[in-house]
């Protein structure tokens, strides 16, 4: 049995679209000309709402049909035709379009092609100084080209892994771009990842070049970056080539090659034309408790997969500017430079989040101009309780939508947003993850907002809840399924080579279907609400609650900056249930504290969500993408050593751990 509170029932949205801007949306155009020309149901005139849910009926039972009317649509270009659209749909295994051939870069600069465009702003790079910097398409597209001849003269051929240790700044765009020209393999971290976190993912996919850099500003300070970058060519024994950015200015170490003289020639790109599921790039999950999963992804899966996304569901085209606050240790990177792809001006914030104040992601919103705006659900709610006024205080005109992802958007989050930023705003919750670099559901530019939910489920994904006995369920919380394949699921990880670790990863519980490891509900309505982790459920007497809810309740407290709720089963059958909080300066956990979170989560969510007890920490653990650790943290309580129980190198703070460890041995003894 599962229990969560139930989804909004308000009659009225928070948001709806007019009837221009429903008529203006790409997927309303696109639906008509699928209906035309590829047999979708015709739109539902005046009804978006039943036009919408009859396009994505036909596109996961049409699947075929659907992905052949969207590559058409986007102008995708097969150097050689496919024989079929789907050769086996089975998960996992499906092989989608096999015969074509294409190059995901070719697609990404296909706007320098446009005279008139040329001299426009393919990238606005922003850092900490918030004046932006604009990299021209023309002078993006030499850039690739210059470093594509280059990696080829280091002899980088298709299918070679090649690796960045850089921030969110302009060459890392070039380099991913070069790399996928060549058909190499890219893979990046963040330059806040320690020697360890790097190398434990580097070392995998043994790369033969390493590009990387003296350091990066954060936070108005200098972080230099020399010494990591030693470690890591130690540890590369693989690695050819090493080339040096030099973002402070320092000369570069000896045997690197500089990266000026690499990207400076006027050459016009050459793209190696790659099989439809020749991998593109390597991503990695937050490996909290073993080695980082290295995540494959192929070029032509990304292309259609990201083309999808982008145009229909984020609405994004040549006249937009596409910022999301994100590193390039984040999928997020990734999916927002496939901005590109539809022609979108992508912004580039290389800086803190919060830096020189809490509404430093807004400003540069005003600055560049942005038009799509995403950042996490933890900026929204830090905005919230530092009483940021975007509204009031920036010139955001020109945002058409605030998106939010990394977790699920509590309903205070769309309120702030509709009562801070702007009542006309269209608020894009969404969630997808790293696996598929996509969103599963989210986004769409027709549908209403309604207040915790995202609005549907994406076209093309065959979303659904399904309980413990593995059959669908609506209205009530189930394990997020999808039960088709997705051209941006995994052809494999990387060092697996009887795909046994991929298919523990996805297929275990329900044999033959992908099950993502979150609790869902799938409304009636056709929304979806995001109830966190299941691999990290709560269980009191047999009833199954999401950590999500009970984050939502406790952290609309002004006294809880932030907070963690483990399940703990003991080893003489009970259940121990404790709340950690980390308090907000000045706060203090009294009686009268304690008895306002217990009062909260028990009138808001239920008596079965309070905790056992409630303890005060010094901060949260996070992944290094800021994910909070549950599971690692729910075995240290369990007596599980440290060393076992997570990997250091995947954690913001290893620091905070130590307090879970010795709270286990107090207990036991």
């Amino acid at each position: 049995m599962t229990t969560a509170p139930p989804p909004a029932t308000q009659s009225e949205p928070l948001w709806a679209p007019g009837q221009d801007r429903v008529a203006r949306a790409q997927v309303t155009r696109f639906h008509a000309w699928a209906a035309e020309r590829h047999g979708a149901p015709a739109p539902v005139p005046g009804d978006p709402a039943v036009s919408y849910a009859a396009l994505h009926r036909w596109s996961v039972e049409r699947v075929e049909d659907f992905w052949q009317a969207l590559t058409e649509w986007c102008d995708v270009r097969f150097s050689s035709p496919y024989e079929q659209v789907l050769a086996d749909p089975a998960m996992p295994g499906a092989r989608w379009f096999p015969g074509a051939r294409l190059n995901y870069a070719e697609h990404a600069l296909r706007a320098a092609e446009d005279p008139a465009r040329a001299d426009g702003p393919a990238l606005l790079h922003v850092d900490e100084s918030c004046e932006p910097r604009p990299v021209s398409w023309a002078e993006l597209r030499a850039r690739v080209g210059s470093l594509a001849a280059e990696l080829r003269r280091l002899g980088v051929r298709p299918g070679d892994r090649v690796s960045a240790y850089v921030p969110n700044v302009p060459q890392a765009v070039v380099a991913l771009l070069a790399t996928a020209a060549v058909g190499g393999v890219w893979t990046s971290c963040a330059p806040d990842f320690g020697a360890r976190s790097v190398l434990d993912r580097f070392q995998q996919v043994e790369p033969v070049v390493l590009f990387t850099v003296d350091g990066y500003h954060y936070g108005g300070k200098r972080h230099e970056r020399t010494a990591t970058v030693a470690e890591l060519r130690a540890g590369l024994p693989t690695v050819r080539a090493v080339v040096h950015i030099p973002l402070l200015g320092t000369p570069a170490p000896e045997g690197a090659l500089e990266w000026d003289a690499l990207t400076s020639a006027d050459v016009e790109p050459v793209f190696e034309q790659v099989p439809f599921d020749h991998p593109l790039w390597v991503l990695y999950s937050s490996g909290t408790t073993g080695l980082p999963k290295a995540i494959v992804q192929s070029q032509g899966g990304i292309l259609v997969e990201h083309l999808k996304q982008l145009a229909l569901h984020c609405d994004l085209g040549p006249d937009d500017r596409f910022f999301w606050y994100t590193s390039t240790g984040w999928m997020m990177w990734n999916f927002l430079v496939s901005g590109l792809l539809v022609g979108s001006t992508v912004v580039l914030y290389d800086g803190s989040p919060g830096y020189p104040d809490t509404a430093a992601q807004w400003r540069i919103a005003e600055r560049t101009g942005a038009t799509l705006y995403g950042t996490s659900a933890a900026y929204v709610m830090a905005c919230r309780k530092a009483g940021v006024r975007p509204g009031r205080d920036f010139d955001l005109s020109r945002v058409k939508c605030v998106a939010t992802t990394g977790s699920p958007l509590p309903p205070d989050g769309f309120r702030w947003i509709h009562d801070e930023v702007a009542e006309d705003m269209w608020i894009a919750s969404v969630s997808g993850g790293t696996d598929v670099c996509s969103c599963f559901a989210g986004a769409v530019p027709t549908l209403p907002v309604h207040i915790g939910e995202l609005q549907a489920p994406c076209l093309g994904t065959d979303l659904q809840a399904w309980d413990a006995h593995g059959g669908p369920v609506v209205d009530e919380v189930g394990e997020l399924i999808v039960a088709g394949p997705m051209p941006s699921m995994p052809i494999h990880f990387w060092n697996d080579p009887d795909g046994s670790r991929y298919r523990d990863s996805y297929f275990d519980m329900f044999p033959g279907v992908w099950r993502h490891g979150d609790w869902i509900t799938l409304t009636s309505r056709g929304s979806v609400v995001i109830h966190g982790r299941s691999d990290s459920t709560l269980n009191r007497q047999g009833v199954r609650m999401g950590s999500a809810d009970i984050y939502e309740a406790v952290e609309r407290l002004p006294e809880i900056r932030e907070s963690l709720v483990i399940g703990v089963e003991q080893p003489d059958g009970g259940y121990w249930m404790p709340l950690f909080v980390h308090l907000a300066p000045g706060a203090t956990l009294d009686d009268d504290l304690l008895d306002r979170i217990k009062r909260t989560i028990r009138e808001q969510l239920s008596p079965r969500h309070v905790p056992d007890e409630v303890i005060e920490v010094t901060g949260i653990p996070h992944t290094l993408t800021g994910k909070r650790i549950e599971v690692p943290v729910k075995r240290l309580l369990q007596g599980t050593p440290l060393e076992k129980a997570v990997n250091p190198g995947s954690v913001d703070n290893v620091g905070l751990l130590h307090f879970y460890e010795k709270l286990a041995r107090e207990r036991t003894n």
